[in-house]
């Protein structure tokens, strides 16, 4: 026996008594711990030695006939049927248990979606739903509903379908958004846009309109671009086409003026107003122009031909005169410019007026780059200006200056040298 435990004394050192112990030992023996174990000698346990030897326990299944586990009867019910799986003659085949599959692929971690450089965000895909997204499903999608929301969408096919989007009408109302734009099945995943009423329909419309003031501008816009292209168009009517139409007509003139000498006519003599009577030419710069009586613009100038002063106080003396300054005008730029590039003569180059009968040789003698228009002393008979002191058969050409305006007018003089009738052919100057 071993000693009492402290807790098992009383409070005066005497042994606790069993029957007001609140912890008796309910084992054999007089221990409390089942664990103790001592040397003792066995004991009868309900009427039982347990040291004597103890018999074998008895098979249960030592009573069964030897084929209980064999195969069933193969009776016309179970013909063409295998072994139950495990049983006698049962083997595995692959059809019933196939080779392993391949390894499914590690794991890989999905790389973190880059960052939206504007508003910092990230930018990713919707991923694939989870199993616990899946175990959240409302009760909506489950099986119980799972024909409901296969009808919703047959529902909405059809409304997409329908034109207009709207049953019994074929139209939609302005500013109302399409299923596929609003968040209706099969349109997207953001929600349906609230349909606009009348004055938010109309408000819009409004908002859409241009302003008086953006109208306004682009009246102004357009004007502007109409008088662009009308000057453009204006501009090459008189830079381009007025040369055209004017040497044009200048070369009839000339034509009809030798095909008159060469049937006797235009004798000289007086001349209508506008009437061809002789040709002019500089060899140097390559001129052959008309020249009719009168410095009309419209009927003598405009017509690429050059004008003779012969009409009121600004009549000049004809080239046939034995004494005097036959003066012509032509246009500078546009019309024909006969006399675009007069200021390039020299003193001594020649210039010919050649008439029915006679061919006129002048030799330029000087010029006067500027003078006003109303110095009309550079066409008198003994030009003021000129150089010459004394009177002669003197030639005058006049024109604008400076080029593309009228604000000046430029002199050339020239003085005859020589004057050879048409019989003896012609001079020199128009040969070489």
């Amino acid at each position: 026996m071993t000693a009492l435990r402290p807790e098992r004394e009383s409070a005066a050192g005497g042994p606790v008594d069993p029957l007001t112990d609140p912890l008796p030992d309910v084992l054999a023996g007089g221990h409390s711990s089942p664990w103790f174990r001592a040397e003792q000698p066995p004991q009868q346990v309900q009427g039982h030695d347990l040291s004597a030897p103890q018999p074998p326990l008895a098979d249960p299944y030592a009573q069964l006939p030897a084929d209980a586990y064999a195969a069933p009867p193969q009776d016309d019910a179970y013909a063409g049927h295998s072994p139950y799986e495990g049983g006698p003659g049962w083997t595995a085949s692959p059809e019933t248990y196939p080779a392993p599959e391949a390894a499914e692929e590690p794991y890989r971690p999905v790389p973190e979606a880059p960052r939206d450089d504007e508003t910092m965000a990230l930018r990713a895909a919707d991923p694939a739903r989870t199993d616990e997204e899946r175990d959240e499903t409302p009760p909506a999608t489950t099986a119980a509903g799972a024909e409901g929301g296969r009808a919703a969408r047959r529902k909405a096919a059809k409304r997409n379908a329908r034109p207009g989007g709207r049953r019994g009408t074929g139209r939609r109302r302005a500013g109302t958004p399409t299923p596929e734009a609003s968040g209706t099945p099969g349109g997207g995943d953001e929600p349906p846009e609230r349909p606009r009423t009348r004055v938010e329909a109309r408000r819009a419309e409004r908002a859409r309109k241009p302003s008086a003031a953006t109208v306004a501008s682009r009246a102004v816009g357009e004007l502007f671009i109409t008088i662009g292209v009308l000057m453009l168009l204006f501009v090459t009517y008189q830079l381009w086409w007025t040369n055209v139409r004017a040497q044009q007509q200048a070369d009839g003139a000339a034509h009809n003026l030798q095909q008159d000498w060469e049937q006797g006519k235009r004798k000289p003599g007086a001349f209508q107003a506008g009437q061809g009577f002789a040709i002019l030419h500089i060899p140097k710069l390559d001129v052959v122009v008309p020249v009719a009586s009168g410095i009309d613009k419209q009927r003598v100038l405009d017509r690429g031909m050059a004008g003779h002063y012969a009409e009121g106080a600004l009549k000049t003396a004809l080239p046939s005169a034995k004494e005097g300054n036959f003066a012509v005008a032509g246009h500078r730029n546009t019309h024909g410019e006969p006399f675009r590039y007069i200021n390039r003569l020299t003193p001594g180059d020649p210039i010919v007026v050649e008439t029915q009968d006679t061919y006129y040789v002048y030799e330029m003698a000087s010029i006067l780059p500027q003078t006003p228009p109303s110095n009309t002393a550079v066409i008198d008979p003994v030009p003021a200006g000129s150089g010459f002191t004394e009177p002669g058969r003197y030639l005058t050409l006049t024109t604008c200056t400076p080029e593309f305006t009228s604000t000046y007018r430029m002199i050339v003089w020239g003085k005859m040298v020589e004057e050879r009738p048409r019989s003896k052919g012609k001079p020199d100057a128009l040969v070489d």
